[in-house]
């Protein structure tokens, strides 16, 4: 598998690099984009360099987009999206825009190339703005984002890589590509507790020893919304469906239009498409997560 990541590095996220690379030589990171969310643009390039570099990888273009969205979630994810560990430097982002590395990564493999989206959908919807051609180049996109029939986890209604960007989840939504949501419904379900962040500490390899060095803070964040110390794997969730490390069982295809004015993600019969929407799989996702990172 060919496969484009478009990402705003926090902890999550780097949880899901780490997992990707897990796979190789079966998926194929083609390139990575980064996006303001849970940290800068800019700042995001930075975390996902530093990851590449302690798991040794080279090779892979990882280009920042612009700068727009004023949301940040450092009270999730530390001051630098990474629970303030100090990453290596890695190499120099790619000179172009993440909109441009998409663009020339889908010329370049048209039909082959899959996107996973886990942060704000800002860079997609701006390259579809760019080049609609890019709905027929993409093999399949999946997006997580949204909450369709739960709570929010920014406003009682809104989730937030919907709430950084909305009129961007909206565009990404309704285009004419092949689009599955993994959304809060599901990913709120799949945790680790701490035993699981202890296990990642005893993996033996720098990049296991750092994803678990950032944890405490994601896991302060969420233990007082949730009443005990687990925290929801959102984003390598999303990782391990592309992958197939885990399956849906119920996956729905819904008519869904996001609200703009509220960041929220609803279920419309007259919405301009419908999106497989994954709502169960077909095992806990959080043991298979781990077990594969560790033995990445």
């Amino acid at each position: 598998m060919l496969l484009y990541l478009d990402c705003d590095t926090g902890i999550d996220d780097a949880l899901a690099v780490a997992l990707l690379l897990a796979h190789r030589p079966a998926v194929t990171l083609a390139g990575i984009g980064t996006v303001d969310g849970n940290t800068s643009a800019a700042q995001a390039a930075r975390n996902t360099l530093g990851l590449l570099a302690l798991a040794g990888v080279t090779g892979v273009p990882v280009a920042a987009g612009t700068t727009s969205s004023s949301h940040r979630a450092r009270h999730v994810h530390g001051d630098n999206g990474v629970g303030g560990v100090t990453l290596p430097a890695g190499g120099d982002p790619d000179r172009r825009t993440a909109v441009d590395l998409l663009l020339d990564l889908a010329d370049e493999h048209a039909g082959d190339l899959h996107v996973l989206a886990i942060g704000p959908a800002t860079n997609l919807a701006r390259a579809l703005r760019r080049s609609p051609r890019l709905t027929g180049q993409v093999a399949s996109v999946t997006f997580m984002a949204g909450a369709v029939r739960v709570p929010g986890n920014v406003t009682p209604v809104a989730e937030a890589n919907v709430r950084a960007d909305p009129q961007a989840a909206a565009d990404l939504l309704a285009a004419d590509w092949p689009a599955t949501l993994v959304p809060l419904d599901l990913s709120m379900g799949q945790r680790w507790a701490e035993a699981d962040r202890q296990a990642l500490a005893g993996g033996g390899s720098p990049l296991h020893r750092a994803l678990a060095a950032m944890l405490p803070v994601y896991f302060d964040s969420y233990e007082p919304r949730l009443g005990e110390r687990v925290i929801p794997l959102h984003d390598p969730l999303a990782a391990a469906l592309v992958v197939g490390l885990v399956r849906p069982v119920g996956a729905p295809v819904l008519g869904l239009r996001v609200d703009v004015g509220e960041s929220a993600v609803r279920e419309s019969d007259d919405a301009p498409s419908r999106v497989p929407v994954v709502l169960a799989i077909d095992r806990p996702a959080g043991p298979v997560i781990l077990r594969k990172i560790l033995d990445g």
